[in-house]
Parts: structure tokens; sequence; C-alpha cells
């Protein structure tokens, strides 16, 4: 358990703690001043993942954990970079510098969709509105043929049922014919060459035509296109109901779908509109900047101690034995 945090401390930055715990305090200290810097933003960053995932990708709760650890990894591989760097380069310095500032960017946007979430609810309700009048005439007008093409289908229908009307009242009966045939065998009598009667059978059929008053069929049609014609009225009603509440539809669905890139516009409209949004942003900003350069400008300000000397010290005895090893072979 002696000096746990130590050890907890070269877990974060990669230190060797075989190599460390025979340094002097020095560098016990610049590693307690890298972890200590280290998580500061690894917290901060753990926190936007999580809400992120939460408000934006709707994940569960172990989801939105793993998008924070996610976060926090990815946090520790970053400043890992720059602190197992004995002498960064000026390019790794600049590099590190631009990947601060649009990790200070992207942080301050998320927190600040977070903090202002009743500013942008209000603001979203005239980005809405505008969004939804955008929209309204396209669907309006789709809704109004659809309901032109039912008022068609219904004038059809009913004048096909005037005709039926029209017909039975003229003729509600109509003559069924019925036609029944019998068959029947009768003797036929004839005389042969040698002067004798012989008796044939012969098959006959004999047609009986019946002819009966029935009603007219077409009344058997009435009720199923007088059901047809309620079914397409009751379509058409909807349609007339939906095409009244077709606004506060819409608005209620744009509401529900609006999704990051929406928020961002609404902030951008919201700090182009107010200086005290601005200045609060810009603030952030400023806030999570200095935090991703914290553990830069530590490394930046430190001198070289015992630890880095013992890994140079080590890794030039290894570079002499190999090339001695080399001329060996030679």
């Amino acid at each position: 358990m002696k000096h746990l945090w130590v050890r907890f401390g070269c877990f974060i930055t990669g230190y060797n703690y075989n190599i460390l715990r025979n340094c002097s305090e020095a560098a016990f200290k610049s590693v307690k001043k890298y972890t200590a810097a280290m998580l500061i933003v690894c917290i901060l960053w753990f926190f936007i993942g999580f809400t992120f995932a939460h408000r934006y990708l709707s994940l569960s709760l172990p989801g939105c954990m793993l998008a924070g650890l996610l976060s926090t990894v990815i946090i520790v591989q970053i400043e890992k970079q720059i602190i197992l760097s004995i002498n960064p380069s000026r390019l790794l310095l600049i590099f590190r510098g631009c990947l601060a500032v649009m990790m200070s960017i992207l942080g301050a946007v998320i927190i600040d969709q977070i903090l202002f979430e009743k500013d942008i609810e209000i603001a979203k309700i005239s980005y809405v509105s505008e969004k939804v009048d955008k929209m309204l005439p396209s669907k309006t007008e789709e809704l109004r043929k659809q309901i032109a093409a039912l008022d068609t289908t219904i004038s059809k229908k009913e004048r096909e049922k005037d005709n039926y009307v029209e017909d039975i009242s003229k003729r509600s009966t109509t003559t069924a014919t019925t036609t029944q045939t019998a068959t029947k065998r009768v003797p036929v009598k004839t005389v042969t060459s040698s002067g004798k009667d012989t008796i044939s059978w012969k098959t006959i059929s004999d047609v009986v035509v019946a002819s009966t008053l029935v009603p007219n069929p077409k009344i058997a049609l009435l009720p199923s296109l007088d059901s047809t014609i309620g079914a397409i009225r009751q379509q058409k009603s909807l349609k007339e109901n939906e095409l009244l509440d077709i606004k506060p539809a819409l608005e209620k669905e744009m509401k529900a779908s609006t999704g990051f890139l929406d928020e961002l516009t609404i902030m951008k409209q919201m700090l182009s509109t107010s200086y005290v949004a601005l200045c609060f942003w810009i603030l952030w900003v400023l806030f999570f900047l200095f935090i991703e350069m914290l553990v830069l400008f530590s490394k930046l300000g430190d001198t070289s101690n015992d630890y880095e000397k013992v890994v140079l010290h080590h890794m030039n005895l290894q570079m002499r034995r190999l090339d001695a090893l080399g001329k060996g072979f030679e």
C-alpha cells in the first residue's frame, strides 16, 4: 500500500514504477503533478462524453458510462504523448496546441448546450416555427390533393348509386327465364323389306321454358356501395382533420426530432444576438483551453529530472551493448 498514489500516477502517466522508486523526491513530485493535471482533464471529458451520449445518442446508463470511459482513455493516451517525451519536438508541441484548441471548443459547445438548455428550449420555439412554415405549404398541398381525389371517388360512386336507384325505380322486378330439358324414349315402328314390322326406340328431348318475376339484382348491390361510400367519406374526414391539425403536428414532430446540429444552430443564433452568451461561451472555451494545456505547460516548465536521466542512461547502455554485440559478430 506504500506509495499507492504514485503507483496510480505511474499507471496513468506511463512511468515505470520500478525505476521511479529508486529516484529522488523531485521525480515523485513530477509524477504527482502530472497525475493531478490529467485527472482534472479526465474528469471533465468523462462528464462530457457521458452527457453527450445521454442527451444526443439516447444511450442507457451502461452505454453512457462506456462513452465517458472511452473519452477518458482517449485523453489519457493523448496526454501520454507529451509526458513520455523527454525532449518533445516543436512539431509535437504545435500539434498538441492545435488539438487543445479544437478540444476546448468541442467541450465548451457540449457543456454550453447543457447549461443553456432552458434558453435553447425558448429559442427552439421560434426556430421550429420557421422550419414548419417552410414545410407547411408542401404538406398542405399534398393533403389537399388527397382530399380532392377522395371527393372525385365519392362523386363517382354516388353517380353509380343514382344510376342503380333510377334503374330500380323503373324496374323493381325483372323476368327470369329458366329452361329445362326432359328426355324420353318413344317407340318408332318401321317396315322392313320383307314386310315385317319392327319397333325401335328413339330418344326425344322436350324443352320447357318457364318465366318468373324476381327482384332487380341491382338492389343487392346498394348496401355494399353505401358501405364503400361511407368508408371513403370517413377517410376524407380524417384527412380534413389532419389538414386542420397539420401545423401543431409538424411542430410536435420537429421538436421531438431536434438533434445536435439543430441545437448547435440555435446556439449560434443565440451567440450572435446576445453578447452575454457570447462572453460566457468564450470564458468556457478559455477555461477548457487552459486545462487542456495544463499538462503541456507543466512539461515545458520542468527541467530534466533524475528519472529521465535514468531512462536515457539505460537507453545509452543498451545501445552500446547492441553496438558491441554487432561488432562482435563482424
